[in-house]
This record gives C-alpha cells, sequence and structure tokens, in this order.
C-alpha cells in the first residue's frame, strides 16, 4: 500500500485575516498590522487530515529549508509514499530535483499538481483554516505572540485541531 501526503510552504505575517468579528457599540476594533514580519511554514499532512509535520522559521524560506524538513520528516516513513507538492518555484529549484532521485531510493516519490490547482492540495484547506478560524485577533500582538499561537496549533493538531474532509 502507498501512503500519500500533501505538502506545502504557507506565510503567516501579522497583517492579520480576521474574517468575522463582533464588538460593543461604540468601542473600535483595533489591530494594527506590522510589514515585514513573518512566520514561513512548510508543512506536510497525512491524506486523513488528522496528522501534520511542519517546520517554521522566521522569514522567508529556500529550496535547502523544504529539503531539510522533507530529509527530516522523511526519516519517519515505513512504506512507500507519495508527496503532493504544488509547483512554487522553491520545488522546481535545480537542488531540489536532484535530491528527488536519493527520495526515490527511500521510496519516498514526489509528486506535482498542475499549475494553478492549489485545491487539489490538501494540506491548503489546514493553512486556510488556520489563518481563518484557529488563530485569534490577540495573536496578532506580536511575532512572539503569533509564533507561539502556531506553534500550539501545531502541537495540538490531531486532537483539538482536525481537518476533517469528509464535512467539506
Amino acid at each position: 500500500m502507498v501512503m500519500r501526503l500533501d505538502g506545502s510552504p504557507q506565510r503567516f505575517s501579522l497583517n492579520c485575516v480576521i474574517p468575522y468579528a463582533w464588538q460593543f457599540p461604540n468601542e473600535p476594533i483595533c489591530i494594527l498590522p506590522q510589514r515585514g514580519k513573518t512566520v514561513n511554514s512548510f508543512g506536510i499532512m497525512n491524506a486523513h487530515g488528522n496528522e501534520v509535520h511542519i517546520n517554521s522559521k522566521e522569514g522567508s524560506i529556500k529550496s535547502q529549508f523544504v529539503i531539510d524538513s522533507i530529509d527530516n520528516w522523511a526519516e519517519t516513513i515505513t512504506k512507500p509514499t507519495i508527496l503532493v507538492l504544488d509547483n512554487a518555484p522553491i520545488h522546481k529549484a535545480k537542488i531540489f530535483q536532484e535530491k528527488m532521485i536519493q527520495w526515490q531510493e527511500k521510496n519516498l516519490y514526489i509528486f506535482f499538481l498542475p499549475a494553478y490547482s492549489p485545491h487539489l492540495n490538501r494540506i491548503e484547506t489546514l493553512w486556510r483554516k488556520t489563518k481563518y478560524y484557529y488563530i485569534k485577533p490577540q495573536d496578532y500582538q506580536s511575532l512572539d505572540t503569533l509564533k507561539e499561537a502556531l506553534d500550539q496549533i501545531w502541537l495540538k493538531f490531531g486532537n483539538e485541531y482536525i481537518v476533517n474532509f469528509k464535512e467539506l
């Protein structure tokens, strides 16, 4: 049996995403955006949506960060596995393409989705739910509070935070 997992990078910034809010009359809600401060994550999620492996860092991520993330996670696989990725430039870099040969020797196969089809990558649902539902307005106070909120979401994923694809 071959196991399918979906992977993708995602940026979380202090320019918050708040799809809904409530407030008391005559009391404005004020969340000041802070440009330039980001947490970038590369995640791998199983096909059931109940287990993730996520590496995060401040600032931008490059191909080597994704390679290191996949290498770290690949140590845990025990059967032939397909990792589904989008066509991000970091996945198409020469260093990434060269690494694919080594992963195939370990029964890890990379499958690239067609261009412009993020709806086919299941982890995109996790990113959307994280931005629109899991992160709270108070988590945007600083980069530290945002990182802490994300760490807690990743830590509790599969128990408190679940992506149920049957409900989507």
